[in-house]
């Protein structure tokens, strides 16, 4: 592979500064949303005593978890030695910092009580995952910065190695912690699983990879930069094998728990009778989220590059649809305080929980998007995050001249 030249974009047209404005209206919409909720109270939101967790909570997990899976591209080259993704690396590691950031800022803003989140971070309670993650985001942070330095800076390229396998080994463990938030709440019914840590770590890897790609196509497309087949092609195939492995792991993860009997009704308000949720699982999970991206990615459709990031952005839609089933569907089945026995009384026992998410949920999740983009829109532009040229004859070690 020849040497590899870094620069940043110039960012001087009326284009890009469009695409910065686009984004901060957006935040500023999600601003206004957080204010509202925040000045009147959630009783605006569509959450309430039943449904704790709504659509802010869908988007900012999704976030977080794309984080992790965005630095796969880096953990690829440094960790197992991939030369063909090295050039692709700081965009990688420049990607997982800002969807991490996008996520946090959604969660943050949506607590009800921000100033409140001094407390979480002073007062620590290590009987509880959601303090350890706490840990885990700000060392995220971190080690995937100086991950960056590693890479950015020469004479620390030695050790660019030592802090990809530190990288790599720190986001498992971030969604790990991330899965295990739901895996470990035994009171809900459709979240006590042992397998959501590890698959919500395949689906951080599609997930991040499919934001990657997005990112990566409109960046070269979009300055004029050459993108070669020789990664395009890599990158679209890697995809399509993260896109199975979700589709596999929630079949065993059903599968699993239609093994047991104590989460028949919690499978079949999922999987047959759930109204909304079941619609947005087979529709939006499992057939736009993953058939669909499939046939895209491995049949002739998947040398067209416009399908493809199609198909790229099904994977996220469907990945936020998953989200919704996971977090809210959960949520929605009501609580089984008393296996095998019948429980009557005027507070909501055995009923399924009604939530409508609000304009102003939806805003505050899609301003983390936003804001996420922007800061990858805005770094690229003031520092060099992308090769100059991503061609084949650049990046693939086997092209050869005609």
């Amino acid at each position: 592979m020849k040497h590899v030249t870094y620069t940043s974009i110039e960012g001087d047209s009326l284009g890009y500064w469009a695409l910065l404005a686009i984004f901060g209206a957006i935040m500023g919409l999600a601003g206004i949303a957080f204010y509202m909720m925040e000045h009147h109270g959630h009783y605006i939101s569509g959450m309430n005593n039943q449904i704790v967790w709504g659509t802010p909570h869908v988007f900012a997990v999704f976030l977080i978890v794309a984080a992790s899976g965005a630095l796969n591209v880096a953990s690829i080259a440094s960790v197992f030695g991939k030369p063909m993704y090295k050039p692709l690396s700081r965009l990688s590691a420049l990607l997982a910092l800002t969807l991490l950031a996008g996520g946090l800022a959604v969660l943050v803003l949506d607590l009800g009580r921000p100033d409140r989140l001094i407390v979480a971070m002073t007062n620590y309670n290590f009987k509880s995952i959601f303090a350890w993650n706490i840990i885990l985001y700000n060392g995220f942070f971190v080690i995937v910065a100086i991950y960056l330095w590693t890479m950015m800076e020469r004479r620390m390229n030695k050790h660019s190695h030592k802090a990809g396998v530190s990288a790599f080994i720190w986001r498992l463990i971030l969604t790990t912690g991330t899965g295990s938030i739901f895996g470990f709440l035994v009171a809900r019914q459709g979240y006590d699983a042992a397998i959501m840590a590890p698959m919500f770590i395949i689906m951080s890897f599609s997930y991040g990879l499919a934001i990657f790609m997005l990112v990566l196509m409109a960046a070269y497309g979009w300055t004029g930069r050459q993108l070669g087949d020789a990664v395009f092609h890599r990158l679209k195939n890697l995809l399509g094998v993260f896109v199975a492995a979700v589709l596999y792991f929630l079949l065993a993860y059903h599968l699993t728990n239609l093994y047991a009997t104590e989460h028949h009704g919690v499978e079949a308000f999922i999987l047959m009778n759930g109204g909304i949720y079941t619609q947005i699982f087979w529709l939006g999970a499992v057939v736009i989220g993953g058939l669909i991206p499939l046939a895209i990615f491995y049949s002739p459709m998947g040398k067209n590059r416009t399908l493809v990031a199609l198909g790229a952005i099904l994977v996220v839609l469907g990945g936020l649809a998953l989200m919704y089933t996971i977090i809210i569907g959960g949520q929605a089945y009501p609580l089984i305080l008393f296996p095998g026995k019948e429980i009557t009384s005027s507070f909501y026992d055995g009923v399924i929980n009604s939530y409508t998410p609000s304009i102003y949920e939806i805003g505050l999740g899609i301003g983390g998007i936003a804001l996420a983009l922007a800061a990858v829109t805005f770094a690229i532009k003031i520092m060099p995050f992308l090769p100059a040229s991503l061609a084949d004859s650049d990046v693939d070690p086997h092209h050869k001249t005609a």
